[in-house]
């Protein structure tokens, strides 16, 4: 929907590189890292689908280009603590994901910023943890 995996890829943020950040910080619920690793692709690709998780992802895009990209030396250039429509972006893909579980995911890995996320700006790189929040979440919560 959206052509959002084209988007994202236009970007240089793969469904790969994405996988791989998940896994950066992914925790063994007795799955082992290739088998969850495979399971957070099929994820990706099933919540990439989504017309809700999409059109947030798509959003994210927009703004990153609107008021990041086109504006390098505007106020939200660093991330500023009072800008909070990219985190609340990034939570609401989580939780469409995830559920409540997954808003916590989220902090974890918009904290800790593994792999391509750190490369991101302030809009796609709460996104982005979002979708891998929501996937990550979901195969724990298959794994209880």
């Amino acid at each position: 929907m959206f052509e959002i995996e084209d988007r994202l890829e236009k970007k240089g943020i793969t469904i790969d590189a994405m996988v791989d950040a998940a896994m950066g910080l992914y925790v063994s619920h007795g799955i082992p890292e290739e088998q969850a690793s495979k399971n957070i692709k099929e994820k990706m690709l099933k919540y990439l689908k989504d017309p809700n998780v999409s059109s947030l992802l798509l959003g994210a895009v927009l703004l990153e280009e609107e008021l990041f990209e086109k504006r390098k030396n505007s106020e939200i250039a660093d991330d500023p603590v009072f800008l909070l429509s990219d985190e609340i972006i990034g939570m609401a893909i989580a939780e469409c994901i995830g559920g409540t579980y997954a808003r916590f995911e989220f902090t974890r890995y918009d904290q800790k910023k593994p792999g391509i996320l750190a490369t991101l700006g302030p809009f796609l790189d709460d996104a982005v943890a979002g979708l891998i929040a929501g996937c990550t979440s979901r195969l724990y919560s298959e794994c209880v």
